[in-house]
């Protein structure tokens, strides 16, 4: 095993109260890739900043390779004294390190390098600062949320760059499949302590309700031995009095250990409100578009959501997803075509840039409106602190101001004023930015069972796969150019979908060629000498691949026919996942097997003349 480059042991801190890090471990050692993962307010975030000398224990050691370089991902990038992007970047760079670094990541991170910093969104800053930590090719990389805000190009392309980089990694990430991708062992922050497990970001959660359960059942057995030494004291005490007063201390130590027993945190308990029940059509779209300039963003797009509709929008940052958003909605009128809401909609909407946010507001004030101390919620009158405990906060922080709360905890309170609200058509842009692992779960589940009808935006390929029963994409995503296409399923259903089609376009070039091919007069022999024979088995492949292919061709129409069930997804998802993921190999298999019969095709013409 190698020396570790960065060690932290039994660290410690505490802001007044329960510890946030009560004794947490983190080693890192050359080739790790670990997902550091935890709830909202865990301490993730500070141990990191721990790690990377920018924050300091109270107590416990922190070593530090001497020769080792670590670069951090600050959540908020400080920009002064930097005129442009590029010269951002290249600070971060050392003596020995190759500028051209700078220029290949800005270039694949969509930035040029020019741009003036105080000028940037939330994602091109993002992107900023991923090229300045990562250009060093440092020996520790560490990743604060390094997702957020990226679209689903520039992540993958991310989990390309990471999982080929010679840097040990720590990531903290919302993003299940990023955190899949690029982790080799998982480091879980509970109740200020740390444990790790030497697998992936997949193989977590059910180590982590292994662990839990391990720990509700120990804690039953000491409930029980608690019962049993009481009964002791009671009926059992004899006249020795040092053996009664040592097995005295130990039932004290036992009722200590129980007592003191700090839970796992709950979890989060909420349902959307339920409003009125809306039409039945709610949103119907005939051929809009909208233009800026010269560029097209929404070519001719014609669109029907039915209520109980879940629909996903994709595409790269700028492709226009936002806009065709709120002309769906209404909020923008398109240049032409039409848009009809339908009737009784209630409408409720998370954004993403967080604007309803108050900073100076407390929590209370925030979710009744300045309203008292109660707020309506499915036409029940609540307490505001026991509907906030709900939501994981405390009673105590109902007069905090929300600028002391972090991203994932201001991102939990806006969903928690969101589904308090009555609401039939819910509009979230990319609302699983920040949340942790467990609330992204829950959002899950009331999006999935969600009577009323939901459209969103997000670049959480796991989330999408989880939750749409249709998605919107660009048709051209590298180059977008105002066509969009909705595609049925989630985001994985929409890519096996997306490349079967570009399949079906080379296998029609292909028998262009081949056309080409048998019209072409064969070549003569130019010498006189005997001419080349196939050999066995290109005979064999030849005369064998047509029964293949043709085998190959009615399988897939097979599944394409149990496909063509609207209703297959909704009613059973596994079996369309399932058949999706057959489709997929089948056409590779079928394509690899034209290619090859192609070939030999020709290859026979050729030597036959």
């Amino acid at each position: 095993m190698a020396p570790p480059i960065l060690k932290l042991d039994d660290i410690f801190l505490s802001f007044g109260g329960t510890p946030l890090l009560a004794g947490a471990n983190l080693q890192v050692e050359p080739g790790d890739r670990i997902s550091l993962v935890g709830r909202n307010g865990s301490g993730k975030s500070t141990l990191m900043k721990i790690a990377a000398g920018l924050a300091e224990a109270q107590s416990g050691e922190v070593f530090r390779h001497p020769s080792a370089t670590i670069r951090y991902l600050h959540q908020a990038p400080d920009f002064d004294g930097y005129d442009t992007v590029a010269a951002y970047a290249e600070a971060g760079l050392g003596p020995s390190d190759d500028p051209y670094r700078v220029t290949y990541l800005l270039e694949h991170l969509g930035l040029d390098g020019t741009e003036d910093p105080k000028s940037l969104s939330g994602g091109e800053a993002r992107r900023a600062a991923l090229a300045r930590v990562m250009a060093p090719e440092p020996d520790i990389l560490l990743l604060d949320e390094p997702t957020n805000h990226l679209d689903l190009p520039t992540i993958e392309w991310l989990e390309g760059e990471l999982q080929s980089t010679r840097s040990a990694l720590v990531v903290i990430s919302h993003d299940r499949r990023f955190l899949e991708k690029v982790s080799n062992a998982t480091v879980w922050l509970d109740r200020g302590q740390s444990r790790r497990l030497n697998r992936g970001f997949g193989h977590f959660e059910a180590w982590r309700d292994e662990v839990l359960e391990a720990e509700e059942l120990e804690q039953h057995k000491l409930g029980k031995a608690i019962e049993r030494e009481e009964h002791w004291l009671r009926y059992g005490v004899t006249a020795r009095r040092k053996r009664n007063m040592r097995r005295l201390g130990a039932l004290h130590d036992l009722r200590a250990r129980y007592r003191g027993h700090k839970g796992p945190q709950g979890s989060v308990q909420a349902s959307a409100s339920d409003a009125q029940e809306s039409g039945k059509l709610v949103i119907e779209a005939e051929k809009i578009t909208k233009s800026y300039g010269e560029r097209t963003i929404v070519a001719p797009f014609s669109i029907r959501v039915h209520r109980g509709d879940c629909i996903g929008l994709v595409g790269p940052n700028g492709a226009g997803k936002t806009t065709l958003l709120k002309m769906l909605t209404g909020q923008l009128a398109p240049d032409s075509g039409t848009v009809k809401l339908g009737t009784n909609l209630e409408i409720a909407t998370l954004d993403q840039r967080r604007e309803d946010l108050n900073l100076d507001d407390t929590l209370a004030h925030y979710l009744t409106d300045g309203r008292g101390e109660n707020l309506l919620v499915n036409g029940e009158q609540r307490h505001v602190t026991g509907y906030m405990k709900e939501f994981l906060f405390q009673p105590e922080q109902a007069r905090t101001p929300i600028r002391n709360l972090s991203g994932g905890e201001r991102a939990r309170l806006m969903l928690a004023r969101i589904l308090s609200r009555p609401t039939n058509l819910l509009i979230l842009d990319e609302p699983t930015n920040d949340l942790d692992i467990e609330t992204l779960d829950l959002l899950q589940e009331i999006v999935a069972g969600f009577a009323g009808t939901v459209l969103l935006v997000s670049h959480d390929r796991d989330f999408l796969d989880r939750t749409v029963t249709s998605t919107i994409a660009p048709a051209d995503p590298e180059n977008p150019d105002g066509r969009w296409i909705e595609y049925a399923g989630g985001y994985t259903d929409m890519m096996a979908q997306r490349r079967g089609a570009i399949e079906e376009k080379r296998k029609a070039d292909k028998a262009e060629k081949a056309k080409a091919a048998e019209a072409a007069p064969a070549a003569a022999s130019s010498d006189g000498k005997a001419k080349a024979k196939l050999s066995y088995k290109q005979k064999f492949a030849l005369e064998n691949l047509p029964k293949e292919m043709e085998k190959a061709e009615k399988e897939i129409a097979a599944r394409e026919a149990k496909m063509a069930d609207p209703n297959l997804f909704t009613k059973d998802p596994a079996t369309f996942n399932k058949l999706a993921a057959e489709m997929e190999k089948l056409r590779a298999s079928l394509t690899k097997m034209e290619e090859e019969w192609l070939e030999l095709e020709m290859l026979r013409e050729e030597l036959e003349g």
